[in-house]
């Protein structure tokens, strides 16, 4: 065993010569329970025993081992020692150290259930447990926890309930207390819920009992290293090429967009696809409630907004970072998402000379969109008549990217909407691009086609005078095939 990462004791660990509540003490293996051994002996009656049961009882036992031989870790690991240990290093630690407990026991396994066990112990004392291996599956985009037995993952935008459990909710709270204090933060009774960032950029949202009824529920969006380029999601069918030259042409000539859609429809993919095609020379300032932008360009000022301490202070506001960041001199501003008071300064922004400008919003369509804004600034508590802020919006605010989740999992850009200035007290808007469902097929997949309405742009002179000069095809309406 490797001396540098065990506690220096002068006896044996207490788990392992004196009894406890949870972990037996050495037995020979006629006094040893049932429960503890994984016998290769046949049932009594095999053809009464299902093989889902017996696999149900395998898991459950090899969870109690799992269990004790945490504790046992926790009580022989030089934790401090750790920080520096390589990963080889303390899997062969943990390894001789469980192989030792096992042997105390008269525990027998196999093989390949001694690997599992070390791996999952492993993952236990320096990643997230259970968690740590849907984190390293690149399928999964989104991990969903009800209460201790039941995760679900989404792959390709459809759920599946995983077959990975934790072992009850005091091991669940022990994880995510793991994962919120690493950011200073806490969660208990008096302060049940929690938005924390995992280290990878995850974002991560936790509620724990009382509010959560039936277990501690938590979310991950997990964090794309690759991100997804104009190519990538012409590709993947979201939107088309004609879409795509139209959308460059609109971002290059500084027109500011909202990209609207609801939740997981993928609007931060579209915003980090559509700042690919501003200039490598302009100034970027992003403001993110949890940073998940990946912008390319060389010239990009990164803020993060960051909620109020235990006493409740220290709240920085994302309206808080984007006043300051008008006073950075940036060429555009990109505001991850606008959901509350911001608001107003972003249409300021966007009003006074910081041109291309973007930001996300919760909506369901480019005419909700605009309701949502109204809204917000109405909440922000500033009493404006309804036209003045109706012409605010529609002076700051060119172009309205909609993004949707489809039924079928499948994500698209349903819309893509001008909004050309006020005709009396309202905002005038003229569709571009649309999605045009026709049918489903017997697996409920969704069947449709992209099209122009017809309705050529208000900013073709503008295109074209900044050198993006549009054939006229591509506004011509596509019938279905």
């Amino acid at each position: 065993m490797f001396s540098k990462y065990k506690k220096e004791k002068t006896a044996m660990p207490a788990a392992l010569d004196a009894p406890t509540d949870k972990v037996a003490p050495k037995q020979t293996p006629q006094e040893v329970p049932a429960k503890t051994l994984m016998r290769k002996a046949a049932p009594a009656a095999p053809a009464q025993v299902t093989p889902i049961d017996k696999e149900r009882k395998r898991k459950e036992r090899m969870g109690e081992i799992k269990l004790d031989l945490h504790r046992v870790l926790l009580d022989n690991l030089n934790l401090s020692a750790l920080e520096h240990a390589t990963e080889q290093d303390l899997r062969q630690e943990i390894s001789a150290i469980a192989s030792e407990h096992l042997q105390a026991q008269s525990i027998v396994l196999n093989r390949e259930d001694r690997q599992t066990l070390t791996s999952e112990l492993y993952d236990e004392v320096t990643g997230l447990g259970p968690l740590e291996t849907l984190l390293k599956d690149d399928t999964v985009n989104d991990i969903l926890v009800n209460g201790p037995q039941q995760i679900f993952v989404e792959r390709d935008g459809n759920l599946e309930l995983s077959d990975i459990t934790f072992k009850d909710e005091r091991h669940l709270l022990r994880i995510i207390d793991k994962i919120v204090s690493a950011v200073g933060r806490r969660v208990d009774e008096s302060n049940p819920y929690v938005d924390a960032r995992l280290k990878d950029g995850s974002r991560f949202n936790a509620m724990v009992p009382p509010v959560a009824v039936d277990g501690s529920l938590v979310s991950i969006r997990k964090f794309k290293k690759d991100k997804l380029g104009i190519d990538d999601l012409v590709q993947f069918g979201a939107f088309t090429e004609e879409m795509a030259a139209y959308l460059q042409a609109a971002v290059a000539t500084r027109l500011n967009v909202i990209v609207s859609g609801g939740t997981g429809s993928g609007k931060t993919t579209t915003l980090n696809a559509l700042s690919s095609f501003i200039d490598n020379s302009e100034r970027i300032l992003t403001i993110e409630d949890t940073a998940e932008l990946q912008l390319q360009q060389t010239h990009v000022g990164r803020m993060e907004s960051r909620p109020p301490n235990v006493e409740g202070k220290g709240e920085v506001s994302p309206r808080d970072c984007l006043k300051n960041a008008l006073r950075m001199r940036p060429d555009r501003i990109i505001v991850g998402e606008t959901r509350g008071e911001e608001v107003i300064d972003m249409l300021q922004a966007m009003n006074t000379g910081h041109d291309g400008s973007m930001t996300t919003i919760h909506a369901n369509s480019a005419r909700d969109g605009i309701s949502r804004l109204e809204n917000m600034i109405a909440m922000a508590g500033i009493e404006m008549p309804l036209k003045a802020v109706r012409s605010q919006i529609s002076s700051a605010v060119n172009l309205i990217v909609q993004a949707s989740r489809l039924q079928d999992g499948s994500r698209r850009m349903t819309s893509i909407t001008e909004i050309t200035g006020m005709e009396g007290e309202v905002i005038s808007m003229q569709e571009i691009f649309r999605y045009q469902r026709v049918g489903l097929t017997p697996d409920n997949k969704i069947i449709g086609h992209f099209t122009a309405t017809g309705v050529r742009s208000a900013y073709a002179e503008r295109f074209r005078l900044w050198g993006y000069d549009l054939p006229a095809s591509i506004y011509e309406p596509i019938a279905a095939q």
